[in-house]
């Protein structure tokens, strides 16, 4: 794919909620919201501040953000339903921390 996002505009990929809960229902298809989370594809050089000095993005490639339920336009690139949204649509990044790492090691 070939797709480079302008300005302050981020293509992220939705990244998909298991399919039972914790306690072990299986959620159907119909009742399943969109996910709001997702893993950041390619971002855009930044925007100009006042004095005209281009202030990059906060967020890199790979960063897994958290973003709201109608953030963004969906788009359809090489066969792969994205988003395209603008920096301010993101609320936040998600970090690994420690103790899950473990866990996952564990496992």
């Amino acid at each position: 794919m070939k797709f480079r996002p302008l300005h302050d505009r981020v293509l992220v990929r939705r990244i998909e909620q298991d399919e039972k809960t914790t306690g072990g229902i299986i959620i159907p298809d119909t009742a399943k919201e969109k996910p709001t989370e997702g893993e950041v594809l390619a971002v855009g050089s930044g925007v100009r501040d006042e004095n005209g000095e281009l202030q990059p993005l906060d967020v890199t490639p790979g960063d897994r953000i958290l973003f709201g339920k109608w953030s963004g336009t969906e788009v359809d690139l090489d066969g792969e339903e994205l988003l395209i949204m603008k920096e301010s649509d993101i609320m936040g990044v998600l970090k690994k921390s420690a103790k899950s790492s473990a866990r996952k090691k564990a496992a």
